[in-house]
């Protein structure tokens, strides 16, 4: 099975990098083009993966496409993907807010489109990724799970709950970037080195993520664990807690998934 990239940016860049060092692609199978050839060229000497010029080409050669593209863009794809469509080719998106239901109006609906959700944490194989469709085989599913296993997990969800999934999945990362950049700084504050800082906050929520992903405990015994009466750990907590940290993360996570919705009724106009 061959597969093409359509657009190779940073996400493209991490699949097919996961794919090539995983050793369960070949290279000789993996065709990619962008917008600018150089980019094209570096993937193809960085992993060996065949190059093409236009989306005509790669059609002509893979049997599953991933459109790697900005959403904006793809009003300018689409209608050369469905010109060379076939009964062969899997699609998959792996772009925000362009819906299932947009896809197969604009590619037809007896074609086998995923929707795929990877993060930026793809770039060291550690994306929690997820994906839906509406008209895939047990057998290409296994396809796509076998893909994205390159660059992470990945789980397949109801559409209906992308929205949310974008900020949990996707969008947090960045949450959790500042979370650490700010215990980082705060030990600066107190005299630490900020190299240093960095490694121990972001080691530190490392070990708290497999604590709560390997432990059968909730989340809030952890932190009753951690929290001795009358000691240090319980005045941070109750701190935050004072300082709004839990319903700020709420807000967070509404603003995300209302963007999210809206740019997806966007595309149904």
């Amino acid at each position: 099975m061959k597969f093409g990239f359509i657009g190779l940016g940073n996400m493209a860049g991490a699949i097919i990098h996961g794919m090539i060092t995983s050793q369960q692609f070949n290279a000789a199978d993996v065709y990619g083009m962008n917008r600018s050839r150089e980019k094209t060229e570096d993937l193809v000497n960085k992993y060996g993966i065949q190059a093409a010029d236009t989306i005509e080409q790669i059609m002509e050669q893979v049997d599953v496409i991933v459109i790697a593209v900005k959403p904006q863009m793809f009003e300018d794809v689409l209608p050369t993907i469905k010109k060379h469509l076939t009964n062969k080719h899997i699609v998959i998106s792996i772009a925000a807010g362009k819906s299932l239901d947009y896809l197969h109006e604009e590619l037809g609906n007896e074609t086998s489109i995923f929707r795929v959700m990877p993060n930026i944490n793809a770039t060291i194989g550690a994306s929690t990724s997820c994906y839906s469709t509406q008209k895939a085989s047990a057998g290409q599913k296994a396809i796509i799970e076998k893909l994205f296993a390159t660059v992470g997990t990945i789980v397949e969800l109801p559409e209906n709950l992308f929205s949310i999934f974008t900020t949990i999945g996707c969008a947090s990362p960045a949450f959790t970037y500042l979370y650490i950049d700010s215990l980082a700084r705060a030990a600066v504050r107190e005299g630490m080195p900020k190299d240093m800082a960095l490694q121990i906050a972001a080691s530190s929520v490392l070990g708290s993520a497999q604590m709560v992903l390997q432990s059968d405990s909730h989340p809030w015994a952890l932190i009753d664990q951690v929290c001795s009466p009358g000691g240090t750990t319980i005045q941070g907590v109750t701190s935050l807690q004072v300082n709004h940290f839990e319903s700020t993360i709420y807000e967070a996570v509404d603003a995300v998934t209302n963007r999210d919705t809206f740019l997806q009724k966007q595309t149904v106009k």
